[in-house]
């Protein structure tokens, strides 16, 4: 480990569930947070932030995160280093540059546990493959539909076998799939949503939620017609047992589909994704209001990137 090491990341906002791929289907989005992760052996610890950790947040969350050992970066780093063996720096410093909102249901927790993973692995732990990243930041996320396409990019299909890791799909989607999200004021934690599902749902509820879901797959990477994504992204499995903790997500989410308009709740919301068209931006304009922050993205690609800052 060199005394002065520095990387930057940049990670992007990603969409979950989309509508019937519960716990499974994710997309990257075109919304971006960027972390530069510095490891700092030959200087004091910084005062203020608890020994040895140093933690600037501009955008989404400054004044509100944690700005010493707590944050969640910082978390995925050490975490990273210990998987590997390598030792822990006197001194990290991170400079977050965030855009992605939090606790909104656009991957917020995920772009930050990739983004000290990757910088970790590329600082002081080359030896973690591919594979050793996206099992930790599995474990850490605790589930990885929405960390399978922030590493990845593009459009995913995440599951795990019966030992528990975890495994992902990488697909491309169709050039005419057009993200929107719709972003209101209020907040929602993961944890909150996920306590209303219930233990076990109706098996007609399952079936229907199955072949929603390869429906969706088709009409995602093949044929994105405004009709057929309606159709594909209708779910029974977690949506409406939501719906109480967050009315205004589930009522936009109704008025858009009756109106044609492809909407899901991203993640575990209060976020709705849409998948528009040319023609559509008028609609969803006219039937979000003021209350809501609307924002036309398209489908990141990439993923995940790691870069020095030389290079930029």
């Amino acid at each position: 480990m060199s005394p002065s090491s520095t990387v930057v990341v940049r990670v992007p906002a990603t969409s979950a569930n989309l509508g019937p791929g519960f716990d499974s289907l994710g997309l990257a989005l075109t919304l971006y947070d960027e972390v530069e992760v510095s490891i700092l052996d030959d200087a004091p610890g910084a005062e203020g932030n608890g020994p040895g950790v140093e933690v600037h947040v501009e955008g989404e969350g400054a004044g509100e995160l944690d700005t010493g050992e707590g944050h969640l970066i910082v978390r995925a780093v050490r975490a990273t280093l210990d998987l590997a063996g390598a030792s822990q720096p006197r001194r990290l410093r991170l400079r977050c540059h965030n855009r992605i909102p939090h606790a909104r249901g656009l991957g917020s927790s995920s772009a930050a546990i990739c983004a000290g993973i990757l910088a970790a692995r590329a600082l002081a732990a080359p030896s973690l493959s591919d594979d050793d990243v996206f099992t930790l930041a599995t474990r850490m996320e605790g589930h990885p539909d929405n960390v399978a396409p922030c590493l990845s990019g593009g459009l995913t299909i995440a599951w795990s076998d019966l030992s528990g890791t975890p495994h992902k799909l990488e697909l491309s989607p169709h050039g005419g799939v057009r993200p929107v999200v719709c972003v209101p004021r209020t907040r929602l934690s993961t944890e909150e949503a996920r306590g209303l599902l219930p233990k076990d749902v109706p098996h007609a509820d399952a079936a229907a939620n199955a072949g929603r879901a390869a429906l969706l797959i088709a009409a995602l990477t093949q044929r994105p017609e405004s009709g057929l994504l309606l159709a594909a992204t209708e779910d029974r499995l977690h949506q409406a047992y939501r719906a109480p903790a967050m009315p205004g997500t589930a009522d936009l989410v109704e008025r858009l589909r009756v109106a044609g308009v492809p909407a899901v709740v991203s993640g575990a919301g209060p976020t709705v994704l849409v998948f528009g068209t040319a023609d559509t931006h008028d609609l969803i304009a006219s039937e979000v209001g003021s209350d809501w922050h609307i924002q036309p993205l398209d489908v990141d690609r990439s993923g995940a990137s790691v870069e020095s800052p030389e290079t930029r």
